[in-house]
Formats: structure tokens, sequence, C-alpha cells
């Protein structure tokens, strides 16, 4: 059998291993988990509720202990691990308290008879989720897929196989029913093959654009439902009137939280030229701030990227940069150490046919473009293949909205880093994703809406 290794990514070494699952254990836990769809649905939303309770409950009770496999597992600073388990726990008691609300039959408008929409759950989801937030990219799905009666099925990134086995321990613990959350140990290319399988009735997608549209194409071949969140190059707008410092001591932890390795992380100034030598500066001094090292420490600000593959990556985009004439103002780069370090980087004069303004950039890189008007700001922002989040500047609120208004993004936030909350949805377009996870529209997205005529 395959063994999935568990790096610490700060010192890459091997800190845990453990056996994939065959095709024999696949077909017992798609077997168990269509079994318990059939009870769980019919529970009353009352006793989910209790559940998913006890589950929050757990999670905060615990949160130092998850924290730290999460910064083992996968690099994320400690001070940011362990607020990522509280905020699962602020997920889950949001949908203890909305499900039944969120589930009421509707009736139907100006009809002549007696007629109902009715929101049933669908049965299996499948989740495939990445490594950058271990629990959090789980939870925020399973929190209202579980509530709303579906049961999951859970392929996490081969990085966190030890997340993921804890994650399925924390349900047991709480009083789910065996069957209603269930890991499976597999690739990716396995967990593709099971989207066919009768038992898997829709698909919940977190990823790269590549490996999103090979899901979106088997689901749509086999017509299973599928919500994908994939990546985002999200621009980062100052206007000439903004308030500066505010922009820039939001903007750096805006780039550089979970070491840059954030598909909602601000990727690309944006900044009208009047101020852009004042929020360089002031960026710059931010960056110089930061400190770098082991993400245990509480004090840590940037860890280890989580492998050395997207260091790569990273390292041949910013050189890319340099060799078309951006500046680099904070030099950064891969460290001398023995784990993924890379610092943090700022680069200035940055020109839209370099590869940090077309790709998305998974790492501590900041590039930083100047634009002469607010036209041009919202035209050089739409010009990307992205369009999952965005930050607007200006003391002008009519004018922030006007801005607002144009930008081809699934979300925005207004003088503020644009962050996922339990009541808004959350999601992008273009080649950012299809649907949205969160709130009432997350909720409904694995859910049957059906039509009740009575006469």
């Amino acid at each position: 059998m395959t063994k999935l290794l568990s790096i610490n990514p700060a010192t890459s070494t091997v800190i845990g291993e453990v056996e994939s699952h065959n095709d024999k254990q696949i077909d017992q836990i798609l077997k168990k988990s269509a079994e318990t769809f059939m009870e769980w649905k019919r529970t009353d939303v009352s006793e989910r509720k209790e559940l998913l309770k006890n589950f929050a409950e757990i999670l905060r009770k615990n949160k130092q202990e998850y924290g730290k496999l999460i910064s083992a597992e996968m690099g994320k600073v400690i001070k940011q691990s362990v607020p990522e388990v509280a905020k699962c726990a602020a997920m889950f008691d949001y949908f203890a308290d909305n499900a039944e609300k969120m589930l009421e039959p509707e009736p139907a408008e100006e009809s002549s008879c007696d007629s109902m929409i009715h929101y049933e759950p669908m049965g299996s989801v499948l989740a495939i989720k990445p490594w950058n937030f271990p629990f959090w990219q789980v939870l925020s799905a399973a929190s209202h897929v579980l509530a709303g009666g579906n049961v999951m099925l859970l392929k996490h990134s081969s990085y966190v196989p030890m997340c993921a086995l804890e994650i399925e321990n924390i349900f047991l613990e709480a009083g789910f029913p065996e069957g209603v959350f269930q890991t499976l140990l597999i690739d990716g290319k396995k967990a593709s093959s099971l989207i066919p399988r009768k038992e898997i009735k829709a698909v919940s997608f977190t990823g790269g654009h590549d490996a999103g549209q090979k899901v979106a194409e088997i689901s749509a071949h086999n017509m299973k439902k599928f919500v994908l969140e994939l990546g985002g190059s999200d621009p980062f707008i100052i206007l000439d009137d903004a308030n500066i410092e505010m922009a820039a001591k939001v903007g750096v932890p805006s780039r550089f939280i979970n070491t840059g390795q954030t598909c909602i992380a601000a990727k690309r100034f944006i900044v009208m030229e009047e101020v852009a030598e004042e929020f360089t500066e002031r960026f710059v001094e931010h960056t110089l701030d930061l400190k770098v090292g082991d993400p245990m420490n509480p004090e840590t600000d940037i860890g280890p990227m989580v492998r050395n593959e997207q260091m790569l990556v990273l390292e041949d985009q910013v050189r890319d940069a340099i060799s078309k004439g951006a500046k680099p103002l904070v030099p950064g780069g891969r460290m001398a150490s023995q784990g993924y370090m890379y610092s943090p980087t700022v680069i200035s004069e940055v020109t839209r046919n370099m590869r940090v303004m077309r790709e998305e950039t998974f790492g501590p890189v900041a590039p930083i473009i100047t634009v002469k008007t607010e036209e041009e700001a919202i035209q050089l922002a739409n010009d990307s293949e992205f369009g999952l989040g965005a930050s607007v500047w200006s003391q002008e609120r009519d004018r922030a909205m006007r801005v607002t208004s144009e930008l081809e993004t699934g979300m925005v936030g207004v003088n503020s880093f644009c962050t996922p909350q339990a009541c808004l949805p959350f999601g992008g377009v273009k080649k950012s994703g299809i649907g949205r996870e969160l709130s009432r529209h997350g909720f409904l997205e694995f859910m049957n809406i059906k039509s009740v005529k009575l006469m």
C-alpha cells in the first residue's frame, strides 16, 4: 500500500505517515456514506444542531492542540493557526443556529394554489480540499453541508493527512454517527475517478484551476452538482484619496497572511501615482517589520512555504519580473535554512506583461504597479483571468462603491481586507470558480430545491 507522508515544512523532516486506502476500503467507505445518509437526512434538525454545537465546543476547547498540528504539518504560524480553528467553531455555531430557518419550506409567490418550495439534501458530497487552511477549507464547507442533512467524504491534500484524520476523529468525538463524515486517504487521480460512482451526488472542490476544470468536466459528464473555489489574483486598489497609512498597514497582512499562500490574499497592488511613493514607502516599512522564522514561535509572522516545489514556481515568477525591469524594494527570497523558508519580497515598477501580474503568486511576493487614473485602475484590476476578491481604498464612500460596482469579482472589501464570513457568500467569477460557499447561498448549493404543488 502507498504511504502518505506528513512533512514538517519548517524542518523538511517526516513527522508522520499513514497508509492510503485500497479499493476494498474505498468501497466500504462509500457504501457506509450512502447508508448513513438515509438515516442522517431524517434526523431532526434540532438533533443536528446539537451535534454541530458539540463540534464547535470541542474545537474551542482544543484549539491550541489543533493549531499546533496545523503549524507542524503545513507551516502556518501558530498565531494564525489557532485563530483558524476558532473561526471554524464560529462557523459551526452559525449554521447550527440558522439551519432550521434555512430549511423552512417557502410558499410560492403569486400562486393561486397551495404550493410550496422545499429544500432537501442531495446525499454524499465529495469534498476535495487543499492544504493551505487544513481545518478551515474542510470545515467551512462541512458546516453547511452536514447542517442541511447531507453527508461528506473528504479527500484532503496529501500534504496534510494527519489533519484530515484528526478532523474525522473530532466528528466522532462530537457524537456524529459513523459515516456522516469520513476521510478518504487517496490521491487526486483516484478522487476524480470516484465522481461517477452512484454513491457520490455532488462535489465541493477547492484548489487550482487545472484540477478544478477536470473535476468540473467529470462532474458535468456524469450530471453531478459541483461547486468550485479556485485561485485568485486579487487586486488591492489604492485611490488618490485613500488613507495611505491604513491601506499600507492592512495591505501587508492582506498579502503575507499564511506566508502568502492564500487564494484571497492581495496579490496585485494597484496604486494611483499621486500616492504611489508614500504608499510604497509605508508598505515596505511594515513589510520589514515582519518576523520570519519558526512557526511555533508566537512572535513569528512568516513561516515556511509548504514545499520546495511551490518555492521554485515563485522564484521563477520573481525572476521573470526582474528580467523585465521590475525593481526589488525588499529582495527577500529563499533563505538558507533546513526548511522551505522564503522571506517576504516587494517589487515595484511592475508592468502588465510580467508573470506576477498574469498568474497567481502563491507565496510572500508583493508586486506594486502605478496607474494615472481611476479608470485605468479598474481596467487593470479586471485585466485578469481571475475574479475572486478585491480591495478598494478611498475615503469617499460613493467613489469606492462606484469602483466596486465595476470590478469583475465575487467579493470586494472597501477599506478592508476581503475575508470570508459565515453570513456572506464566498466565491468568485471567471477562472476563480463556480458557485458559492457559506451563507444561505452556499447552504442551498447542495440542497435539492423541490417544488410541491397541492390542489
